[in-house]
């Protein structure tokens, strides 16, 4: 089928509808629309045989919706309306939520239904859930509604002649900032991490802190530190621990107010927004092996099973500073120095690394400057997964990544993935040429002419996508909860096998033939110098594209590639 999707931005779910829909052979096109875009002329120009809208917030016109069969994807379960369905889940702490995929009519999402699919609401954030239960069960549902528009036969449920026992959700209004309030001296910790947590992403929740305006994003439970409720108890890996009045909780990230008529403003590591303000506080560190510990958290964990070892790193959206490199790159180090055989990366569900931290460099005094120690920082911590010849390297990938983060992963020997991550093997949306040595790495697993199809075409990518053209070497189909126990299962099995060490010596023997064909300094040298013209040209585009990026700018256009795909 020819299918259109039209969103507001081509945001996680946007981009695995697309690769999953292309993977099933339909021609996918792309629209990124506001309630200013002439939506009827943009459908005539595309003359699809069906529309889907993965993440729409404005409504669909009614000249179109008439017209074609206009599928919505809801991020709630039946009943549910409004524009915070994760965020109530979250908030609620529901035990159970889903997606409902809707024709789009006169009301929104009341529709009728399409298909529908629950789901499991583990304890994690909002944009966490919402880029794998959530992105599951979309895609199923789907899937499922794009499959009864083809038979031609299926006919749509209206919402009103279900039994209520099928309408699990209700009506809720938008989670507001007045909703969300913490109150620091009397909420319990459970209660101070879902409110964070039902925020995280955006718009955070909004608080007073050191005497200023800021937004919370971001929660993690603590329950050795203590104080008094709403003072700060110490800093870690650039969050502060804040007390509440049972305990702790841990705060990865702050932004601060937009100015009326200013530019957005940016998520950052909660010491370096708060700067100068930040009193004197203990840094309390969290051992790499946390074991048996009371709840506490931190950003990088270290645990070993037999011979198999497993570095554990979680960075907010998956974006790597110079200073998440740097330590990264030293719990590696730590990690090598153990006798295992296998070493798996990754985190244990959600993003694996999306490449160098654009938040953290827009910031800076210096932007090129820090985005040249952080492309350095990220290059010495591929060098050393490249380098690595007494053990086997597997990057396990619970969720998705990009630019650089992919290339992190094919820098180790074996890729795993979970079926629903999606990949971006690429940097040219961001006016970039790249680095982490992926003109040695993408080409040695796709081949020279697939490699410059994917940086050339800027799409994303689904596993078995990834699979089919050498960049995944195992696909692991469970739910994100189950990543971890199944990709422990596996590496455990794999540093036992009897072959392990013939793997070990066949690919240092690699190493070495490819070194003296041409050092892994020559394509570092040649990928830094290019990406030295660009940060220090202040006139390249790369920078305004940073800068729309990462304040997100309002959608001006779509971009072409995005435009027509071909099928498959």
């Amino acid at each position: 089928m020819r299918i259109l999707l039209i969103a507001d931005a081509f945001n996680s779910l946007t981009q695995r509808v697309h690769a999953e829909l292309g993977d099933g052979g339909h021609q996918v096109g792309v629209e990124l629309v506001t309630r200013e875009t002439p939506l009827l002329d943009v459908v005539r120009r595309h003359a699809p045989d069906l529309i889907v809208a993965p993440m729409l917030t404005t409504p669909v016109p009614r000249e179109v919706w008439s017209a074609h069969t206009c599928l919505i994807v809801h991020p709630g379960p039946v009943g549910d309306r409004g524009p915070s369905s994760v965020d109530w889940a979250v908030h609620l702490g529901a035990e159970r939520w889903g997606v409902t995929v809707l024709q789009a009519n006169d009301e929104m999402d009341a529709g009728d239904i399409w298909a529908a699919v629950d789901c499991a609401v583990p304890e994690v954030g909002k944009s966490d859930l919402y880029r794998n239960e959530i992105a599951d069960a979309a895609v199923e549902a789907v899937l499922a509604a794009v499959e009864r528009v083809a038979s031609g036969t299926y006919r749509p449920q209206p919402q009103d002649s279900l039994p209520e026992a099928a309408r699990t959700g209700r009506p809720r209004p938008p989670l507001r900032q007045d909703l969300r309030r913490i109150d620091w001296h009397h909420d319990p910790t459970d209660t101070v991490v879902r409110t964070l947590r039902a925020a995280d992403s955006r718009p955070g929740v909004r608080d007073e802190l050191l005497g200023g305006t800021w937004y919370l994003h971001g929660g993690h439970p603590e329950d050795t530190l203590t104080g008094r409720p709403g003072e700060l108890l110490a800093t870690r890996c650039g969050a502060v621990c804040r007390a509440t009045a049972d305990g702790a909780v841990w705060i990865p990230e702050l932004r601060p107010p937009r100015r009326p008529g200013g530019p957005g403003t940016v998520k950052l590591p909660a010491t370096l927004a708060l700067g100068d303000r930040l009193p004197p506080l203990p840094e309390v560190p969290a051992p790499l092996d946390a074991g048996d510990r009371p709840r506490t958290w931190t950003d990088i964990r270290y645990r070993e099973d037999g011979r198999a070892g497993f570095l554990e790193f979680a960075f907010p959206g998956g974006a790597m500073s110079t200073d998440h490199c740097r330590r990264l790159l030293a719990a590696y180090r730590h990690a090598c120095s153990r006798p295992t055989s296998v070493l798996v990366l990754g985190s244990r569900r959600d993003f694996f690394s999306n490449g160098i931290h654009l938040n953290v460099i827009e910031s800076a005094t210096d932007p090129a400057a820090e985005a040249w120690d952080n492309l350095n920082a990220m290059d010495d911590l591929v060098h050393a997964v490249l380098t690595t010849t007494d053990r086997l390297v597997v990057a396990a990938l619970g969720g998705n990544a990009a630019a650089g983060g992919v290339m992190l992963a094919l820098a180790a020997d074996e890729v795993w993935c979970r079926a629903a991550a999606v990949l971006n093997p690429h940097y040219r949306l961001l006016g970039l040429y790249g680095s982490e040595y992926w003109t040695y790495t993408l080409p040695g697993r796709a081949g020279a002419r697939v490699a410059a199809e994917l940086t050339r075409r800027a799409l994303p990518l689904t596993a078995a996508a990834g699979q089919r053209l050498g960049l995944v070497d195992r696909i692991v189909d469970c739910d994100p909860q189950d990543f971890a126990p199944q990709t422990t299962h596996l590496a455990v099995r794999l540093a036992s096998s009897s072959a392990v060490q013939a793997r070990i010596a066949a690919k240092k023997a690699e190493r070495e033939r490819d070194e003296a064909e041409r050092p892994l300094a020559a394509y570092r040298e040649d990928e830094l110098a290019r990406m030295h013209r660009i940060f220090f040209d202040p006139e390249h585009p790369h920078h305004a594209l940073r800068r729309a990026f990462v304040r997100k700018e309002p959608v001006t256009g779509t971009p072409e590639h995005l435009r027509t795909a071909p099928a498959g």
